[in-house]
């Protein structure tokens, strides 16, 4: 659920409009209190819950969790399928209550891979929710940043293929267009959990200038006020974006 409010905190002069968090640690969770690692992954979701409502408390505008990579199907075959029946869980029963939160939920990644019904489930919670105005998550399932940029390169090739752009007059404007998450505000903070120092292939055109954060705290572990240490350390960096002061 997303129950009580968190209040507003004033003395951040400067918060991201964009936040992107990589989700880390849930089998290492489960490890140390001796669980099996679907534990940690439920914990997870409880993780995501809180993180969603000080998003929402916060007045953020988006929020981008990467849940699901294109590497993951790598992982052993019980754990794959208990994370879809755990996604369909969620879809199931968390998508009525953020609705009433006013999010607007969005799936991004490569879904031809799920299940018919999991496909299913996705179009109906998105279309539940989209015309609700509040803060836009976005769920990256099945989702690698090499996919998203070979995906967008195929459009464009596509086009020029059929003599509707000429090559000259590709820009990164142009492509940024067909990317992921190309109509929301560019990624300005993007937090990494469990201790790991890496990007792991995620929204990597759309991070070109984010901040990054990175946390020792497992995802599960990982609280409103770990958030709100996350927004600090952005609002006392300088952004120049390759300029000066």
């Amino acid at each position: 659920m997303l129950p009580a409010e968190v209040p507003k905190n004033a003395f951040l002069s400067t918060k991201p409009r964009h936040v992107a968090i990589i989700m880390d640690g849930n089998g290492r969770w489960a490890k140390q209190f001796g669980k099996f690692r679907i534990s940690g992954h439920k914990a997870g979701v409880k993780a995501v819950k809180q993180a969603v409502r000080f998003a929402v408390s916060q007045q953020i505008e988006v929020l981008t969790l990467y849940a699901f990579s294109s590497e993951n199907w790598r992982r052993p075959e019980q754990e794959v399928s208990a994370l879809m029946e755990l996604f369909m869980f969620a879809l199931d029963r968390e998508v009525k209550i953020i609705h009433k939160y006013n999010v607007s939920l969005h799936i991004i990644g490569d879904t031809s891979r799920f299940s018919k019904k999991l496909q299913e489930k996705i179009r109906r919670a998105e279309k539940l929710t989209e015309k609700n105005s509040g803060l836009v998550l976005n769920i990256a399932a099945n989702y690698g940043g090499r996919w998203d940029i070979v995906q967008a390169t195929q459009i464009l090739a596509e086009k020029v293929q059929q003599h509707q752009l000429a090559p000259k007059d590709i820009s990164e404007e142009l492509f940024s267009q067909q990317v992921c998450l190309s109509a929301l505000p560019t990624v300005d903070l993007l937090i990494r959990t469990g201790g790991e120092y890496r990007i792991s292939n995620y929204l990597l055109w759309q991070i070109a200038y984010a901040e990054l954060y990175f946390t020792d705290v497992l995802w599960p572990d990982f609280t409103e006020q770990d958030f709100e240490k996350a927004l600090i350390s952005f609002s006392q960096r300088e952004r120049r974006f390759g300029g000066t002061e």
